[in-house]
């Protein structure tokens, strides 16, 4: 179906979900949380409503209750919740399973939860298929194939054995798509489909998202990165509280906010107004902090075949500095990461930490040092013990210290309110938190043993840009106040110019440039780098290059909402 078929089809235009006065709470009493309140739209075919607002605004609550997925506590209620001409408010769970899938699909925002660890991803994949009827079963395993390289995995044929932990952050978010794509939905729910995906990736699955949308798929968008929202939504409407506190054409929310609240998130993007200090390079005379000499990785993969995910790289990394870390999914930054923080020995190669060797070392002749290297990692929610409260995740670190329970106690208080969140999260657990409470709760984690050097993955990738702000200032705050050095991965380039002095560039496992953020931004002598600032979208890529304020600026969000 094509937007052309559209308009001059009534048919066509009718709404495929209509919401009036939808309302969502979770728990009874005193304690209970409100956690969408009178949301009201309407998504017809072959358009795009994008959510935008604060953690915990009520966005991902509002989809979820579309599918029936809302959880067991949860208490829906609504004047009008219809399903493709269907009254949902009855439904029971049989009624639900023949709408997920099949008429609508779901991209969630933690795709390493969201996929089954104990079998390969092609499985998972074929299961929308099967489940379905969508194609006879003996074409099922070619239509995985097609699937995984419609999302841009490549080797689909491979990979279509590999299980998730064996595949990068942005891998498994395409895998992930590729499974909600399957069974042909009308409708398509994307939870900050992009969240973990590189500039150049994230373009191709807007491309693909976009064809959807002209191909007739009603999209439902839940972002906070308001470039894909620019890209790719139609109309925008923004929530806080629960509450939908406007809405309108994309381009009237963000060229013309009317809502305070609206133009202090756009106040909050990186370089619209909000720009960190400069980030301050190390003094060229002080002693490496992190030695890396020659480090090569090998992995082996499906059918006995072998991956280098790291060659021959070398770094350092100073007290006190920032190094971004910049490259597509499955350029080697995260296994590079991981044999910093001694989890994976390096097949090549030396690290050396406070120099004295590292890598070559016993596992509990490190275990002592390791306080002083700590990661705040991509997927947050698999970091943590579901059966711990955030009081006893934060308070773990703090354990070597030596502290009275009082003093972990303010402690932890301090720390949660260092990262924007307060105390009655002590006692939750990290399913009762959103992605982006869990998030901040894993640098609270982090930050608990007073490191000397923060291995950030992903740091702020499930963060909104008004939180996103607050965390980026505190890491300049600690790296100022503290020496704290930053090894910073991560795919917004526009993020790593905030906080980076100093860039790396991996491609396929090597460094392919490097050398000051202003730079190598401006003016990438690699054709890999301009092809990754070229894949960012319009709204960012000024910020990215040279911190230009590409919307508005104005407006703040106060203490008590961070």
């Amino acid at each position: 179906m094509t937007q052309g078929t559209a308009e001059t089809d009534p048919a066509s235009t009718r709404p495929l979900i209509e919401v009036t006065a939808l309302d969502v709470r979770f728990g009874s009493g005193p304690r209970h949380v409100h956690a969408v309140r009178g949301a009201s739209l309407a998504l017809a075919p072959g358009r795009c409503l994008a959510l935008v607002g604060e953690s915990g605004s009520g966005k991902s609550a509002l989809a979820r209750s579309l599918l029936g997925l809302a959880g067991p506590t949860a208490a829906v209620t609504a004047e009008r919740l219809e399903l493709f001409g269907q009254d949902a408010r009855g439904f029971g769970d049989r009624q639900w399973r023949t709408v997920r899938g099949r008429r609508i699909g779901l991209v969630a925002q933690d795709a390493l939860v969201a996929l089954d660890p104990l079998r390969p991803i092609g499985k998972e994949i074929a299961e929308p298929l099967l489940t379905h009827r969508v194609v006879p079963r003996a074409a099922v395993a070619g239509r995985v194939v097609e699937l995984l390289e419609r999302v841009g995995v490549p080797e689909p044929k491979e990979r279509a054995a590999s299980h998730v932990h064996q595949l990068s952050g942005g891998l498994r978010q395409r895998a992930l798509i590729a499974s909600a794509l399957a069974a042909d939905p009308g409708v398509l729910i994307a939870d900050e489909p992009t969240t973990a995906l590189d500039a150049s990736v994230q373009a191709r699955i807007l491309a693909l998202l976009g064809e959807l949308k002209d191909a007739g798929t009603a999209l439902l968008l839940i972002s906070h990165d308001f470039a894909v929202v620019e890209a790719l939504a139609d109309e925008v409407t923004v929530m806080k509280d629960g509450r939908m506190v406007e809405s309108g054409s994309t381009a009237q929310v963000l060229d013309h906010p009317r809502h305070p609240y609206t133009k202090a998130l756009l106040a909050a993007v990186p370089g619209n107004g909000t720009r960190i200090r400069t980030p301050v390079a190390a003094p060229p005379t002080s002693a490496p902090l992190l030695e890396v000499r020659g480090v090569g990785k090998v992995f082996p993969g499906p059918r006995g075949s072998k991956r280098s995910a790291v060659v021959d790289l070398s770094l350092d990394l100073r007290p006190g500095e920032a190094l971004g870390l910049v490259g597509e999914s499955g350029s080697g930054k995260s296994t590079l990461a991981r044999m910093v923080l001694g989890l994976t020995p390096p097949d090549s190669g030396d690290i050396r930490w406070g120099g004295q060797p590292w890598s070559t070392v016993r596992e509990r002749d490190r275990r002592a040092r390791r306080q002083g290297i700590q990661l705040v990692p991509q997927d947050a929610l698999s970091a943590f013990d579901p059966r711990w409260d955030v009081a006893r995740i934060i308070g773990e670190g703090m354990t070597p210290a030596g502290l009275s329970r009082a003093q972990q106690q303010a402690r932890t208080v301090e720390l949660l309110q260092r990262v924007g969140l307060g105390q009655e999260l002590l006692e939750r657990r990290p399913l009762a938190l959103s992605g982006g409470q869990r998030q901040r709760v894993a640098i609270a984690r982090a930050l608990a043993p007073r490191p000397k050097l923060l291995v950030c993955d992903e740091p702020v990738s499930a963060l909104d840009v008004s939180v996103q702000a607050q965390v980026l200032g505190l890491l300049r705050e600690l790296q100022e106040s503290l020496g704290l050095a930053l090894l910073f991965i991560s795919h917004d380039l526009a993020v790593v110019r905030e906080v980076c002095a100093r860039v790396l560039v991996m491609k396929d496992g090597q460094v392919v440039e490097e050398g000051p953020v202003e730079d190598v931004f401006a003016a990438p002598s690699h054709p890999y780098t301009r092809t990754l600032l070229e894949a960012v979208p319009s709204r960012v890529r000024d910020t990215a290059r040279d911190g230009r304020a590409a919307t508005h600026t104005g407006g703040e969000l106060t203490q008590e909402r961070l």
